[in-house]
């Protein structure tokens, strides 16, 4: 199973709440949606409307795992599995039983 695509919600250097969705490219072409506030920390319902905004959907649960940065500046982020909302279309098989 991959890892990625990958969303994490973390309090932002600014102080609010982000989520960003890790798709294996640069960060700056990580989709991101920011909360605008330090609390409440945004709840799974704001989560999953911020992820389906972003093109994403939860993938295997509902369930954020809470983990910290290491170092002596510690941050706080949950993480969950995510996949994209439009899944590639199927190529039906060419020719076919007569």
């Amino acid at each position: 199973m991959s890892l990625l695509p990958e969303a994490r919600m973390v309090l932002d250097v600014s102080g609010t709440w982000k989520l960003f969705v890790l798709t294996g490219y640069e960060p700056c072409e990580w989709p991101v949606h920011s909360f605008g506030r330090v609390s409440p920390v945004p709840d799974v319902l704001e989560r999953v409307a911020a992820l389906a905004a972003l093109g994403y959907a939860v993938r295997g649960g509902i369930e954020w795992k809470w983990d910290a940065t290491g170092g002596p500046r510690r941050r706080l982020f949950a993480k969950i599995p995510v996949q994209p909302l439009t899944a590639p279309a199927a190529v039906p098989p060419v020719g076919g039983a007569a």
